[in-house]
């Protein structure tokens, strides 16, 4: 018996869902398509190359997973342990002093072709729909929910593959960093060039900062990225309109106390990039809620309300390291 008929009988008492519990999905995927979300699409390699059944397997299994928003606030915390005392008085005070740092900072030398990159990265929503999917249907999916993955440093398939304009693998994105001018405004320039906005036929292009932002947004999420080039990012990030800090630390999905670089995504959502106060690395994001509201399916079905404070997305990037080979943990 396939997957989909396996689904079908488990749940044939179940509702089909109506417009509004499905739109807010599709109209993520459809901005996720045209490169405009702020979820960024950074397929892992060893999802590139899984199975269409598991993958429609795992689609129709979201369908019935009710999906658990944490609705509470950035809580305000104490200082953490880091290299000098923290300004978060300003987005210029707070990531220059992080560029600072980073300047001082010995420049490693560039991974090989034949190692991996480690990641961990906990998402407390996605583990949790993963474990309601019945263990029956877990056990038949070439696809499984891991904090832990393996990327190859050197994939050239990945690097030919034109289908996702906002993917880079790990050697293409460092060299990208590491090849970035020192002016800011001419960085933001090359990253607008390297992650191209959509072309406007599924909705309003992005405005340049908005494009800017979500240009650095992608290639922070690359490691490992040289740390002098990290810090032209930063000292760029700084200067993009609409830039904002959290004036204290924040508790992540992991619940560490890391630094909140903010900015408006719409006139209801915020987007965050999370980075560690020791160290300065990109350490996750986050979507928040900033004002309640409700997203209507449209005339007949029942709005779905997100109240000020819910998370969206909260992702957190626990650990990063260069490895020898896949499978191997730091």
């Amino acid at each position: 018996m396939d997957e989909m008929t396996r689904l079908r009988e488990l749940r044939a008492d179940a509702p089909v869902p109506d417009r509004a519990t499905l739109a807010p999905g599709r109209k993520r995927l459809t901005e996720a398509i045209e490169g405009r979300s702020r979820r960024t699409l950074r397929l892992r390699a060893d999802w590139r190359i899984a199975s269409l059944g598991a993958v429609v397997a795992i689609t129709a299994a979201a369908l019935f997973v009710t999906q658990i928003v944490d609705t509470s606030g950035p809580r305000q915390s104490g200082p953490a342990t880091v290299a000098g005392d923290l300004d978060l008085s300003s987005p210029a005070a707070a990531l220059g002093e992080a560029a600072d740092f980073l300047e001082r900072q010995e420049v490693p030398p560039e991974p090989r072709n034949d190692q991996w990159i480690y990641l961990r990265e906990e998402n407390p929503d996605q583990e949790k729909q993963w474990k309601e999917v019945p263990a029956e249907i877990r056990e038949e999916m070439s696809l499984s929910y891991s904090p832990d993955s393996w990327i190859p440093y050197d994939d050239k398939a990945a690097e030919n593959d034109e289908s996702d304009t906002d993917y880079r693998t790990a050697r293409e994105s460092y060299r990208i960093a590491a090849g970035l001018p020192e002016d800011p405004e001419a960085l933001l320039a090359e990253l607008r060039k390297v992650f191209p906005t959509g072309d406007g036929s599924n909705g309003p292009r992005e405005d340049k900062d908005a494009h800017s932002f979500r240009a650095l947004t992608v290639l922070l999420q690359s490691y490992p990225l040289p740390p002098d080039a990290l810090a032209r990012i930063y000292r760029a990030m700084a200067t993009v309109k609409g830039i904002g800090v959290t004036d204290h630390l924040i508790r992540d999905a992991s619940g560490r106390q890391v630094i909140a670089v903010t900015r408006a995504y719409d006139a209801n959502t915020r987007s965050e990039i999370l980075l560690d106060p020791v160290d300065y690395s990109y350490a996750g994001q986050r979507d928040v809620v900033t004002r309640t509201y409700e997203f209507s399916g449209g005339e007949g079905t029942p709005p779905t309300v997100y109240k000020r404070g819910d998370l969206l997305m909260d992702v957190a990037r626990t650990r990063a390291a260069v490895v020898d080979a896949k499978g191997q943990k730091p």
